[in-house]
């Protein structure tokens, strides 16, 4: 949804920007941990009800996470939660991850493959697309079987796709033309 991207990025710009002055690291790992709790269905339900007060879903959440929070974490959760965002957390942090990203001259891979990848594979496949993309890419990894064979890879807007199955549907489309 382009408004719920909309209304995240001064969210995620703002605590970029306070995280460069300190740890972007535990900033980010405590972003992630916050959207999986955001996530949550149960947490959802409750942020939705309006007998439950801004501060018992702020409470909530913090009890959820398990870990104390740096102060820069903890007084963007409180705006956040303050504000009635506390849904747009995921958004957040896929917006934060990706001005991360960008800072470091990095981006996401995810890479679908036929098989099992070897760390092998991985590695020289890594290399070859950053190569190819001109980026530090960081991996992850999904199988997925009716690829028969070959990857397909998401780096940001772009795919590269070289399964089987691609192929097969480019033949498919090419005899029916």
């Amino acid at each position: 949804m382009a408004e719920l991207s909309t209304i995240a990025r001064p969210y995620a710009e703002a605590l970029f920007a306070v995280a460069k002055t300190g740890d972007m690291a535990k900033v980010g790992s405590e972003l992630s941990a916050l959207a999986s709790v955001a996530a949550h269905e149960g947490l959802q339900e409750l942020v939705k009800n309006p007998n439950v007060s801004r501060s018992a879903v702020l409470e909530t959440i913090i009890a959820a996470i398990k870990s104390p929070l740096s102060s820069a974490t903890s007084n963007f959760l409180s705006a956040v939660v303050q504000n009635g965002r506390t849904a747009l957390l995921p958004e957040i942090a896929g917006q934060f991850a990706a001005l991360k990203n960008a800072s470091e001259g990095a981006s996401d891979a995810h890479i679908t493959s036929a098989f099992e990848l070897s760390a092998v594979q991985l590695a020289d496949l890594t290399a070859s697309l950053q190569r190819k993309f001109g980026l530090q890419l960081k991996p992850t990894v999904s199988v997925d079987a009716s690829l028969i064979g070959g990857v397909r890879v998401n780096v940001g807007d772009q795919v590269l796709d070289t399964s089987v199955q691609a192929q097969l549907e480019r033949m498919r489309v090419a005899l029916m033309a």
